[in-house]
């Protein structure tokens, strides 16, 4: 398993600094910077003996970019409330639930870690394939940016990778833009379309899918959707 840690947008570069040590204390090095504050150095006296990773940091300029090659995009938030649609926020693992889900597993794996003072907006967290929270006391339950991704890291230091194999981004990404049109083709309501999407995705982004069975659903779709038009079509030539 390959672990990436993304911040988007950080505020502090002390954070992301401190963010550095935590994941060289952990024996974790990819680490990608979305639109990141300027690092100088505040970031790298707090990223102490881990100033090469610091450094070695890819800096890219939108989300995407940052998680286009990892099978598996998880969000992590702090928010117990209900300023995301349930949609967006359900279910949440905790850190320990994530690494039951992502042991044996072989890919590519992105957590997220969202700005110091809003987290994530609404279309990112759409983005994420899970959805994960660390248990922290209700009085105060948001942590600092450092201090969150140190409690990710040890708990996912031990997690032992396998030979299941996560199919591939790009074929997952079919997957769902295959899941869309089928849901217009069906003439699924147009106002369900995009929960709907989100719940599919949701679904199958806890299944850790592999190669073949993500090739399997894309099969099963495109036999519905022929099924479907030819319907269309033989009832369009009967006389009415």
């Amino acid at each position: 398993m390959e672990l990436r840690i993304v911040l988007v947008e950080p505020l502090y570069q002390g954070n992301v600094g401190s963010v550095a040590r935590a994941m060289k204390n952990f024996g974790f090095s990819d680490l990608v910077l979305v639109n990141p504050c300027k690092l100088e150095g505040e970031a790298r006296a707090m990223s102490s003996h881990a100033r090469d990773l610091l450094e070695n940091a890819r800096k890219v300029n939108n989300f995407e970019k940052a998680i286009d090659d990892c099978s598996i995009v998880i969000g992590t938030t702090g928010i117990a409330g209900s300023r995301f649609d349930l949609h967006l926020r359900i279910p949440g693992y905790s850190p320990a639930e994530m690494k039951k889900r992502l042991i044996g597993v072989n890919g590519k794996i992105a957590v997220l870690f969202g700005r110091e003072d809003n987290g994530f907006t609404k279309e990112e967290l759409k983005k994420c394939d899970m959805i994960m929270t660390i248990p922290t006391s209700e009085v105060y339950p948001v942590m600092n940016l450092s201090h969150a991704v140190a409690v990710v890291l040890y708990e996912f230091s031990d997690v032992k990778g396998g030979d299941t194999p996560l199919a591939d981004p790009f074929d997952i990404r079919l997957l769902y833009e295959h899941i869309s049109e089928l849901l217009k083709d069906i003439d699924y309501p147009e106002h369900k379309r995009e929960k709907t999407d989100l719940m599919l995705k949701r679904i199958f982004g806890r299944a850790c899918l592999l190669p073949r069975e993500v090739q399997t659903l894309r099969g099963i779709i495109r036999k519905v959707q022929r099924n479907y038009e030819a319907g269309n079509e033989s009832a369009e030539g009967k006389p009415k």
